[in-house]
């Protein structure tokens, strides 16, 4: 029997430079601040991380330097049985600084809805709290 998954697409608009985007989501210790959870791991291909104390983990497949990143993705709420889901992330530069698309697919079809709603929740939302207040911080200094 053929386990039943979806495919999640979003799209944000996060106040930063692509490079920024990228670095906050790839870096271990930028990842731990603007989510105010503990994150592991290196980005390099192949590299292992893990993201919300341990909750999420995986490895990252492809790397492309402030443009994308591919890593596989699993939590621990996934179904028994369940492989990794991929999820791919491209940082794309607008007017308002990036354009970061987000596709996850072969997420369990069980998980879904709440893994839908955490992105925005537990990633969007903190970035972009995370780089207006370091916008903010910048302004205080001049």
């Amino acid at each position: 029997m053929k386990a039943k998954v979806k495919t999640i697409k979003q799209k944000v608009t996060i106040p930063a430079s692509p490079q920024e985007v990228y670095d906050a989501y790839t870096d271990p210790k930028k990842h731990s601040e603007f989510t105010e959870s503990k994150a592991t791991g290196k980005p390099v291909v192949g590299g292992k991380f893990t993201a919300w104390d341990g909750y999420i983990f995986g490895k990252y497949l492809e790397l492309d330097d402030g443009k994308r990143v591919v890593q596989e993705w699993t939590s621990t709420d996934f179904p028994k049985g369940y492989g990794p889901s991929r999820l791919e992330l491209c940082f794309n530069k607008i007017s308002e600084g990036t354009e970061l698309v987000m596709v996850q697919s072969n997420v369990p079809e069980e998980q879904a809805d709440d893994t839908e709603q955490g992105w925005v929740e537990w990633y969007w939302d903190p970035l972009k709290k995370y780089f207006s207040e370091q916008s903010k911080g910048l302004m205080s200094l001049v």
